[in-house]
């Protein structure tokens, strides 16, 4: 008996800038909607990766297919373009410091749990990469003590720095994105 059934996301789009914030929202909603809260950020950081480069070096066009799929104890992103060349991952001894780009791929393998590329019939490409979600549902012992560790606050116990107002942490927006 299968106990945890798959859980499958599809969005189709031109890879163009304000494209790509809308799928990371789009990807962002749908994990929560999953309850893997804590993978958003990678998540989001990989999608965000594999579509600046559909959007940089993708030819004929910049369509694309984003696809989350959830399947026991693994999220797999991937992002389907139209451009069969390979893609290239540069040797960090060989970037510029103050280079813009080429890290990409980079990020994506050191984010991840696992990435790769298969060619997709003649015409494409599939960069896909996993994330475990085991790691979602129980926090590390060493996070919890740091938790348990550091005594909480009451309200009247903030401090001021000017003995007017407490200190304010700066405005954080609530939209993910």
């Amino acid at each position: 008996m299968i106990s945890y059934p798959s859980r499958h996301c599809t969005v189709e789009l031109q890879a163009l800038p304000s494209r790509i914030g809308q799928v990371r929202r789009i990807v962002s909603a749908q994990l929560r909607y999953w309850h893997l809260d804590a993978l958003i950020d990678r998540a989001s950081l990989g999608v965000t990766e594999l579509l600046s480069n559909v959007h940089r070096h993708a030819q004929p066009d910049k369509t694309c297919t984003v696809e989350i799929e959830l399947l026991l104890d693994r999220l797999t992103v991937s992002v389907h373009d139209h451009d069969p060349r390979m893609p290239v991952v540069e040797d960090p001894q060989d970037i510029a410091p103050l280079a813009t780009c080429g890290r990409g791929l980079a990020m994506v393998a050191a984010m991840s749990e696992s990435w790769g590329v298969r060619p997709d019939g003649e015409s494409g490409k599939v960069v896909w990469f996993t994330l475990p979600t085991s790691v979602v549902a129980a926090p590390s012992r060493r996070a919890r003590r740091a938790v348990l560790e550091k005594p909480a606050r009451r309200f009247a116990e903030v401090s001021s720095v000017d003995g007017l107002r407490p200190d304010h942490a700066p405005a954080r927006s609530a939209v993910a994105g």
